[in-house]
């Protein structure tokens, strides 16, 4: 058998191969990026440049521009040097910049908020500094009792909506898995113009210390189990919309990632393999792909690819209640 073909296309962007190392504090560090890519990873995705940093940005240089607004417009010596209220965005634009000439695959930006607010300026800049594309990480927690399910998902679209109008290159929208009518969602996204939508984020819970009764944050890895969230809406959409779709969140094995592109996904991100394994990780799982592959005389992924989706598979209904049925029938 000739030698197997990993590679893939992602928001129009040809990759060697589906994995991706998701938005995480690994490419804080230029090294890192440069690990993923020797390792063999297709794109990355950067850390993401969170909303309360554009906008601690914006009130630090309001402060500074207007805190001698009543002396003579002569005075310019009172203005501070950039350096001073210099925070997190200007450091993402380099980190970017330093990114594209460190590497030669591409490298994905990453917004993550809950309102359009500064998004559609960074957006441009985020751009500009050379990304490849942008992923939004839409992080919404409906708290509000007046706000309808419309309302919530009227946010993520407004987000989109500008966003698109903004920029030239792709754009992915991570979205949530808490929606009422996830197919018709899906739906909305792909008619207002996403190039992809990564399933799902991962809403991190808190927790409470009993000791000094704070609630704490607590972060908890993905495992094997969580992977059958997006493993179940990837088929349910594949074929039904023309965004791209990226698995996220229980993502370990080469196993995993088989899984995925038979369910239709283009790529799979990972971080928790990475951090329990290290960024080397992907060059093993990457093995065992084409391995898993030769042996059962997979040439590509475009053949495997939705081959056990919701329209391919002989019973569709076991994405569905049919197989909630079955699961707790044969439980032992």
């Amino acid at each position: 058998m000739s030698k197997i073909d990993l590679s893939t296309t992602y928001m129009g962007l040809h990759l060697k191969n589906p994995i991706v190392p998701s938005a995480s504090p690994f490419s804080r560090e230029i090294s890192n990026i440069k690990r993923m890519e020797d390792s063999g990873a297709g794109a990355v995705v950067m850390y993401s440049l969170f909303e309360e940093q554009i906008t601690h940005e914006a009130m630090e240089l309001f402060h500074h521009t207007t805190e001698y607004s009543n002396t003579q417009a002569e005075a310019t010596n009172y203005f501070p040097e950039q350096v001073e209220y210099k925070m997190g965005p200007d450091e993402y634009l380099n980190q970017i910049r330093k990114a594209k000439e460190a590497v030669s695959i591409p490298v994905i930006g990453s917004l993550n908020g809950c309102t359009p607010g500064g998004w559609t300026e960074y957006s441009r800049l985020i751009e500009s500094a050379g990304a490849d594309a942008l992923e939004l990480n839409v992080y919404f927690l409906a708290t509000d009792m007046n706000a309808s399910a419309d309302e919530v998902e009227k946010l993520y679209i407004e987000t989109l909506h500008s966003v698109k109008a903004a920029i030239s290159i792709p754009v992915a929208i991570k979205i949530s898995p808490f929606m009422s009518s996830m197919a018709h969602f899906a739906k909305e996204l792909d008619d207002n113009g996403a190039d992809a939508i990564v399933m799902f984020n991962r809403f991190y819970q808190p927790d409470i210390d009993l000791e000094t009764l704070d609630v704490t944050p607590n972060v908890k890895l993905s495992n094997g189990q969580s992977l059958r969230l997006p493993l179940r809406w990837i088929a349910i959409l594949y074929g039904k919309i023309k965004a791209d779709m990226a698995a996220t969140s229980g993502v370990h094995t080469a196993e995993d990632v088989v899984k995925m592109i038979m369910v239709g996904a283009k790529v799979t991100q990972m971080f928790s393999a990475l951090h329990n394994h290290g960024i080397e990780h992907i060059k093993t799982v990457l093995q065992h792909l084409e391995q898993w592959m030769i042996d059962r005389e997979y040439p590509n992924l475009d053949i495997m690819r939705g081959s056990m989706s919701y329209k391919s598979v002989g019973n569709p209904g076991a994405f569905e209640r049919a197989n909630y049925m079955k699961a707790l029938n044969t439980f032992k």
